[in-house]
């Protein structure tokens, strides 16, 4: 489990991850669906929350050189997360969009437990669907 953990917090971050893999894999183990789900859930959602905490330290080095933004880009960016608004985070578990909109969160100073709330409800309501559909139409073997 601890190795679901680790897979499903880095594939949350900026980093590459193949947490539905690994997940089927240990779901095909006989490995209990409510735990799997837990530690998943847990671990895509801390992972989750480092990119918040990314993206509120982020801002204070809009002016270097290497920081991949511009402060007009920045400025776009979080004019776009306020009109779409924090439901945005319903979203965060889409492969390639929802890295960024966890940033985007961070930037835009989403309270703590908000953002949390947001994130477990789409990560967790992920990985409850890949669960559901791994329970109805994989047969391990």
């Amino acid at each position: 489990m601890l190795s679901l953990f680790v897979m499903a917090f880095a594939s949350a971050t900026l980093l590459p991850g193949g947490s539905e893999l690994w997940l089927a894999a240990l779901w095909c183990r006989g490995e209990a669906p409510l735990a799997l789900w837990l530690v998943a859930t847990l671990g895509n959602t801390l992972g989750s929350l480092v990119n918040v905490a990314l993206g509120r330290y982020a801002t204070q080095y809009v002016d270097r050189r290497w920081f991949p933004a511009s402060r007009a880009g920045l400025a776009r960016a979080q004019r776009w997360y306020r009109k779409g608004g924090e439901a945005s985070l319903l979203l965060a578990w889409l492969p390639v969009v929802g890295d960024p909109l966890t940033v985007l969160a961070g930037i835009a100073r989403l309270p703590w437990w908000r953002a949390t709330l947001w994130i477990v409800v789409s990560k967790g309501g992920r990985y409850a669907v890949l669960l559901w559909f791994a329970e109805r139409y994989f047969s391990c073997g």
